[in-house]
């Protein structure tokens, strides 16, 4: 199976949304696992959350995969309160 990366911002939230599920969605659209390396990223909003979690889903049904790689120790800990660490998988 092919696998992408895509580098994420310093931040993942209402005002780049959009694009960010736009580019995670093309590489699943090609059939290929993604990567989403996370090293830059220090935020992530409600916003954010759900663009992870819904491609997440969007790669389950159809079979793919969506890894999370470099998780700042920001983003971990919203990731924890929230309860999102249990759901992805880490390369």
């Amino acid at each position: 199976m092919n696998t992408e990366t895509y580098k994420l911002g310093e931040e993942l939230d209402s005002f780049n949304h959009e694009q960010v599920q736009k580019e995670i969605l093309t590489i699943l659209e090609k059939g290929c696992d993604a990567v989403l390396d996370m090293t830059a990223c220090k935020y992530i909003s409600s916003t954010g959350l759900r663009v992870l979690l819904y491609s997440k889903k969007v790669a389950a049904s159809k079979g793919l995969k969506l890894y999370l790689k470099g998780v700042s120790d920001e983003v971990k800990d919203i990731m924890d309160v929230t309860g999102f660490n249990n759901f992805f998988d880490y390369a």
